[in-house]
């Protein structure tokens, strides 16, 4: 409800609602234009009503989790899940193990909902932590925009091999694909920015605790940077680390903050590191 709004000169209450949306609410064109050709913006006294919720099915096929699902964080706009190691956040045409995007289909159609949430980010298949999901078209762009911006935190823990200097603090290296394995990145002068920042938890004889910020997202950053720093993670194969301790990389997302699509407001959210830390950290400590 913008309240009454302020007519142009020589123009119409329409044009004072648009002129609010794109400036106030922030709508992008796009959806602006869609919503028009679709009136779906409709002016009733002071009340500005928006088609922003219509009814959408997943592309998806909704399939059941062998665990529930773990929501971190929901409303109208925005959903957080947790996404477990092992678990792929979408369907890439080779396995039929349920990915995240079919749990997360399954989760609406038991309630009865027609929502189709569209991830803004991706985790590695072997990477746990929180995925953000945009559950319309409004909170997708606004979320998809502020991602290009790097607007959106991502903070990560990860065990890695050898001990970690304290005085490593970032790493700024361009990241590209290596020409001799498809499935890898490698540091190049040609590649993409990249940086990562680097802060100290725990040293123990042969082994890091690490927490790591990023301030882009290049495909396999935090695996290629620690690698190529000479700490690659424990039970990372495709990145030099042994797999004597764990099968997969110890990596996990601890949390995720962003501004919300409709009131802007700092959203910040935690995902608990994986509970098959814990017997590894043991080990590392003792």
């Amino acid at each position: 409800m913008p309240g009454r709004l302020a007519v142009p000169e020589g123009g119409d209450r329409k044009e004072a609602a648009i002129a609010w949306l794109e400036g106030a609410l922030g709508l992008p064109p796009k959806l602006r234009r869609q919503l028009e050709a679709e009136q779906g913006i409709k002016l009733a006294g002071d009340r500005l009503r928006l088609r922003l919720f219509p009814p959408r099915l997943s592309q998806y096929d909704p399939l059941q989790p062998e665990h529930p699902l773990q929501i971190l964080y929901e409303d109208d706009f925005c959903l957080v899940v947790h996404k477990p190691a092992g678990v792929k956040v979408h369907p890439d045409g080779h396995s039929r193990q349920p990915t995240l995007a079919n749990m997360v289909a399954a989760l609406y159609l038991e309630r009865g909902e027609a929502v189709a949430p569209e991830h803004i980010h991706r985790l590695d298949e072997f990477t746990s932590g929180p995925v953000l999901y945009a559950k319309n078209v409004f909170s997708q762009l606004k979320l998809d925009a502020a991602m290009a911006r790097k607007e959106i935190g991502r903070v990560y823990v990860a065990l890695v091999q050898g001990v970690v200097d304290p005085a490593l603090r970032v790493i700024d290296q361009p990241i590209g694909k290596d020409r001799h394995h498809k499935s890898r990145r490698r540091v190049s002068p040609s590649g993409q920015r990249a940086v990562t920042r680097v802060e100290l938890l725990e040293a123990y004889s042969s082994a890091s605790l690490v927490r790591l910020t990023l301030e882009t997202g290049r495909t396999h950053q935090i695996r290629v940077h620690m690698s190529h720093a000479g700490h690659p993670l424990i039970g990372d194969a495709l990145y030099g680390g042994s797999t004597r301790l764990t099968p997969r990389q110890a990596l996990h997302g601890e949390s995720l903050s962003f501004a919300h699509p409709l009131t802007g407001e700092d959203v910040s959210v935690q995902d608990p590191w994986p509970a098959s830390w814990e017997g590894l950290l043991r080990r590392l400590r003792a």
